[in-house]
């Protein structure tokens, strides 16, 4: 019930959301445009003196047509409101004042000509755009910084006139492709070069800034888009963001080999596939997928130029609007389903992706109020500014997510190589120990069947020899080779055995040699429980070298007294063997090790990975130190 709830508040904060956006579309929509007074023919601005006012006329002569009747018109004078059907060329007559020789040069700037203008100075051309008749050359976001020469201008009034080669409003895709002339501004060339450039900065070259960073961009992202075949909207977002930088550069064309009804036909389609490549990156982004809307995307982009090339040339703005609230009328219902796609599968997302969205469908709708006259055209087209912002939003999350999922595919092959290597690592140590496991069962057989010779050949015979010589060192010696016959076999087939019973035996042994020698005997060891194991192979070890530090005792010492201790630790066992005897002569340091006896104890000690240390000296006796590991 509790997860209903949460889904039902979710759904109605949506639906808010969408509310409030379709509210300040509609706000946007109604606002009516700004009433504006007829302003004076000529403004003072500081050293500047601003034309507002000029005799218009139309008609294609090679100079004002001063014999016609002329018309006074307001600037900025846009055709799109002043005359819509009508088509250039079109004569302006601006008059100013200025002396005759001006100390500073002087210059005429025209903020905005479109198409293409000529400048007349007193009746002689100074100034020219480029081509006035078809291919006209595109002025349209190209600011204009005419000089006036000194040696035309006379005292007083001077007479500046414009030709204007423009379209009718019906015959463009908007109106800000339709003719018209911005008011001039008259004034020190100095001070207008200024301006000038501030103006040519931020509507041209500002854009061309930013259409390079964009293009950069989208190749970018074009290009992981193609490694990634798993992610298509990189590709559609690569794409997009390619043709609406195609369709800018379009704008800031100057001459185009096309005439003006190939240009707009080529800007309708264009318009088309942005729109297209849009939807798909939206919901490819959202995870979602129509093979209808597909279709349907593909045949719009060829029906708009089909319906575009079947109006004429003379329809163009009325079909071209049309199709264009189409279009925005299908981005905001797409921008709605993917705000919706990612409320409920990726909410983490929402809110960011939600602003960047809503911003697009904002500037959309102000396009569109601009288009039907319902706002007042801008200085400079918020379009070419905000959409590449909502570009670089969009492309540096595509970034963003494609740099996550490279870390997690790096991080998951690491993962998989790791599991890999331990895998093959654990693969080998258990072939190892099935190798080591197979040498010693083999070792093992074999042991326990030369034990097994040893004691029923060897030992029977040494046994019958006890019983049976009549020497009596000869029953001595093959008493003593048959117990060490014994000892050995113990080692090769013996089990390990406790600590506690190999002590026993080892004080037992020690204690009865010494006191027949005449020695005596000190044997000290743990009395506690002891639950540690030795295996049989250093219990053998370790009792021949127990054996063959007593008998130096015995037969070199000349000692009375002989202390044996054992301590056992967490991992090893300390066997001491000190005697009071004579010690070793000063002759014979440095070289314990020459000798058979100590070189065998130290070997055996390091054959089972410990140590056997020898300290003595003249009159001192002799201590052995015995550390093995348990």
């Amino acid at each position: 019930m509790r997860l209903r709830l949460r889904s039902v508040h979710a759904a109605s904060r949506l639906a808010a959301l969408l509310r409030g956006l379709l509210l300040c579309a509609l706000v946007v929509l109604c606002l009516p445009c700004r009433a504006q007074a007829d302003p004076p023919p000529v403004l003072l601005e500081g050293e500047l003196r601003i034309l507002t006012s000029a005799m218009a006329v139309a008609g294609p002569e090679l100079s004002f047509p001063a014999d016609r009747p002329a018309t006074k018109v307001r600037l900025p004078d846009d055709w799109w409101a002043s005359r819509p059907k009508a088509d250039g060329p079109v004569w302006y007559r601006l008059t100013f004042d200025a002396p005759a020789h001006p100390d500073r040069l002087l210059a005429a700037y025209i903020e905005r000509v479109c198409s293409n203008a000529e400048v007349h100075l007193n009746g002689h051309l100074i100034h020219s755009g480029g081509r006035m008749t078809e291919p006209v050359t595109r002025n349209c976001h190209y600011p204009q910084l005419v000089t006036l020469p000194s040696g035309l201008l006379r005292d007083g009034a001077n007479e500046l006139d414009i030709k204007v080669m423009g379209y009718a409003l019906q015959k463009v895709s908007t109106r800000q492709r339709a003719g018209g002339l911005s008011a001039v501004k008259v004034g020190p060339q100095a001070v207008l070069e200024a301006e000038y450039a501030s103006d040519r900065f931020w509507s041209l070259t500002m854009i061309e800034v930013i259409t390079v960073g964009t293009t950069m961009l989208g190749l970018l992202v074009l290009c992981l888009g193609w490694l990634n075949r798993r992610e298509p909207h990189l590709l559609w977002f690569g794409l997009m963001t390619l043709m609406w930088n195609v369709m800018a550069v379009r704008m800031l064309a100057r001459d185009l080999p096309f005439d003006n009804a190939t240009v707009e036909l080529l800007s309708g389609s264009g318009w088309a596939l942005v729109t297209a490549l849009g939807v798909q990156f939206m919901l490819s982004y959202a995870n979602l997928r129509s093979r209808t809307l597909e279709i349907g995307l593909t045949l719009q982009c060829l029906v708009v130029p089909l319906t575009l090339v079947l109006a004429g040339p003379n329809r163009l703005f009325v079909v071209m609007s049309a199709w264009q609230l189409v279009m925005v009328c299908e981005a905001i219902a797409t921008m709605g389903l993917y705000l919706y796609a990612i409320w409920h599968h990726r909410r983490e997302e929402f809110w960011p992706m939600g602003i960047t969205v809503i911003s697009m469908g904002a500037l959309l709708v102000i396009e569109r109020a601009v288009q039907h006259n319902l706002l007042d055209p801008l200085r400079l087209h918020l379009s070419h500014f905000a959409m590449p912002v909502v570009f670089v939003v969009l492309g540096a999350r595509q970034l963003r997510s494609f740099s996550r999922a490279l870390q997690d595919a790096e991080a998951a092959r690491n993962s998989l190589e790791s599991r890999v290597a331990e895998a093959t690592a654990e693969m080998e140590r258990n072939y190892a120990q099935m190798a080591e496991l197979r040498v010693e069962q083999v070792t093992e057989k074999e042991r326990k069947r030369i034990a097994g010779d040893l004691h029923d050949d060897l030992g029977a015979k040494l046994l019958t020899i006890v019983h049976t010589s009549e020497s009596e060192r000869i029953s001595s010696l093959a008493r003593e080779a048959l117990e060490e016959m014994r000892l050995s076999v113990k080692g090769l087939t013996g089990k390990p055995l406790p600590v506690a019973d190999a002590l026993a035996d080892w004080r037992a042994e020690t204690v009865l040699r010494l006191g027949q020698a005449g020695v005596e005997a000190d044997w000290r060891s743990p009395n506690e429980d002891l639950t540690q194991q030795l295996s049989a192979r250093a219990f053998v070890q370790t009792t021949r070298i127990l054996r063959e530090a007593i008998s130096n005792v015995i037969k070199h010492s000349g000692a009375s007294h002989c202390k044996v201790r054992c301590t056992l630790g967490e991992h090893d066992f300390v066997l001491v063997v000190q005697d009071n005897g004579k010690g070793i002569p000063m002759e014979l340091d440095g070289k314990l090790d020459r000798g058979h006896g100590m070189a065998s104890m130290k070997h055996r000690a390091k054959q089972m990975q410990g140590q056997c240390l020898v300290e003595s000296g003249p009159g001192y006796g002799t201590v052995i130190r015995l550390t093995l590991p348990l």
